[in-house]
């Protein structure tokens, strides 16, 4: 296992497009950073538990595939590193040196043999070339980057034709009080680190949203499980 750092990324700026329906409070990469540093100590416990059913529908989906070449965008503390099929090769990216910190230490412990590499990468713009990937996975992490419509591109590039796209998120609810609740929660998306105001429209377009397969998860259906063919996204 190797962890490995890379000069990251960052993209131009908003691009026509990038955010239809967006969010109300876009964060930025800085914010993302600050964010996690302070979550990594206590992300496991603090969000391990709720993020669990939908996380492991997301990885059931994946080991079902023929797929063998993973990419985990977003990997985070490493959560769902031990879960992937003896057969899969993951690789897993995250913008959080700390995040990835808690990931090493969980494969160096052996709970993960399945992983090629981490490497802290900005998502929108990896340094790996086209078609690298049989699958790519991204688990919460829609909502958390600045530009969605660039993740979904960048994840587009380096699964080869043919592949599969994965999305686990939280998304804006329809009308009412859960809805009310979200929004009222989006000033403290940058305290946070995700956009709780997050609509599905600011990641998928609508003809990838009628390409994919939508399963909500649970609990109450607070996550929900997209995927995509690689060449309907």
């Amino acid at each position: 296992m190797r962890v490995m750092s890379v000069t990251i990324q960052r993209g131009e700026g908003n691009r026509a497009g990038d955010r239809a329906e967006g969010p109300v409070r876009p964060l930025d990469a800085q914010s993302v950073r600050e964010a996690y540093r302070r979550w990594a100590g206590v992300y496991d416990s603090v969000f391990g538990w709720v993020s669990r059913p939908a996380r492991m529908r997301a990885v059931a989906a994946i080991n079902a595939l023929a797929a063998e070449r993973i990419l985990e965008v977003g990997v985070g503390t490493g959560l769902a590193l031990p879960h992937y099929a003896a057969a899969k090769r993951v690789t897993g990216i995250d913008l959080s040196p700390e995040m990835l910190a808690v990931a090493e230490r969980r494969v160096r412990a052996g709970l993960a043999a399945t992983v090629e590499g981490l490497f802290e990468m900005d998502a929108e713009a990896t340094s790996f070339e086209e078609s690298s990937f049989d699958a790519a996975v991204a688990m919460f992490v829609a909502s958390v980057v600045p530009n969605p419509r660039r993740l979904m591109a960048e994840m587009q590039r380096v699964v080869r034709p043919g592949g599969t796209i994965l999305l686990v998120n939280h998304f804006l609810g329809p009308p009412g009080l859960r809805r009310g609740i979200e929004r009222a929660m989006a000033p403290f998306s940058r305290l946070l680190g995700w956009h709780p105001d997050f609509a599905m429209e600011s990641v998928l377009s609508p003809a990838q949203i009628a390409a994919a397969r939508i399963e909500p998860c649970p609990p109450l259906g607070l996550f929900t499980l997209v995927t995509l063919p690689r060449d309907g996204a």
